[in-house]
């Protein structure tokens, strides 16, 4: 579980971008190939401590390995006889 203020931004920014790329077409490869660069770029900035970037990486991998993240949202249709 993520705790420090900073890293839980850098896990949201992350994630949205994840389902973002996820929706224009991108897989899992992609998706962790992604995710490689962004944690480079935080390790290059020096932006965060590297425990914190190493559970920053594990809860990134959780969250693509769970299905549910990217699942469609199927809304439900109108019904159109009603009144």
């Amino acid at each position: 579980m993520l705790q420090d203020t900073r890293t839980i931004g850098y896990y949201q920014k992350l994630t949205d971008a994840l389902v973002d790329l996820w929706n224009r077409g991108y897989r899992f490869d992609y998706l962790r190939l992604y995710i490689d660069g962004y944690l480079a770029a935080i390790r290059y900035n020096s932006s965060l401590e590297s425990y914190l970037i190493h559970r920053l990486e594990e809860e990134a991998i959780r969250y693509i390995r769970d299905p549910s993240n990217f699942e469609l949202m199927v809304m439900p249709e109108p019904e159109s006889d009603y009144f």
